[in-house]
């Protein structure tokens, strides 16, 4: 599989990029920047995912989107969802995305999501709801997508158990009653899910099973 990671430099993705590395995928990081790689030997595409062009991406079955736009312009996540779409249009190529815990649902009827609730971070709020609009954007697409949203509490420090438990668009917890996702456990369900193609043009979350030792 010929994987172009967007943001690898990013903290979800270096850790998908460690992951594809790890199961020797063909993986190409795509940054502005090579030297803030925290990997090397690693094949590069050093060029801003704005300025990205079809024939960029001719090589790649799949691009991962990691990208996290800088405080105060969450609405990039709509312009960068909207663009990667475009290249994709026409091809049999994939997208996948790193979503947001605010885009899952916490009732059984689906009609209340976890950024509406009082309790959700402030300072998340407007990265989640522009990541909605993206998620709505892929939904009309006809493009092959699928958008997985992390736990509540998403540790970049955490461990890579290899364990975690699976929901749709709702919510969910581990054994332990925590909404928790270590970084590396995030990228395990990542290549997983593109070794595996369970959750094609859908959202779906995972949670770290055991968050206190690594296997």
């Amino acid at each position: 599989m010929k994987i172009g990671l967007i943001a690898a430099n990013g903290r979800a993705g270096s850790h998908i990029l460690r992951e594809a590395r790890m199961r020797e995928h063909d993986v190409t990081a795509i940054v502005i920047n090579k030297a803030n790689l925290r990997m090397r030997n690693v094949k590069t595409m050093e060029k801003d995912l704005f300025h990205l062009t079809k024939e960029d991406i001719e090589p790649f079955d799949v691009l991962i989107n990691a990208f996290a736009p800088s405080t105060g312009e969450a609405h990039l996540h709509v312009k960068a969802g909207k663009h990667l779409i475009s290249l994709l249009e026409g091809t049999n190529k994939k997208l996948f995305v790193v979503g947001s815990s605010g885009c899952l649902y916490i009732d059984q009827d689906h009609t209340i999501r976890l950024m509406e609730h009082q309790d959700f971070p402030e300072h998340l709020r407007e990265s989640a709801h522009y990541q909605l609009q993206n998620l709505h954007d892929l939904q009309n697409s006809a493009i092959q997508w699928t958008f997985l949203s992390p736990s509540v509490i998403f540790d970049s420090e955490g461990p890579r158990t290899g364990h975690y438990i699976i929901g749709r668009e709702r919510l969910v917890v581990n054994s332990q009653f925590n909404s928790y996702l270590s970084y590396a456990d995030f990228a395990v369900a990542v290549i997983d899910e593109l070794e595996n193609k369970n959750y094609v043009n859908t959202v779906f979350t995972v949670a770290s099973e055991n968050v206190t030792s690594a296997s």
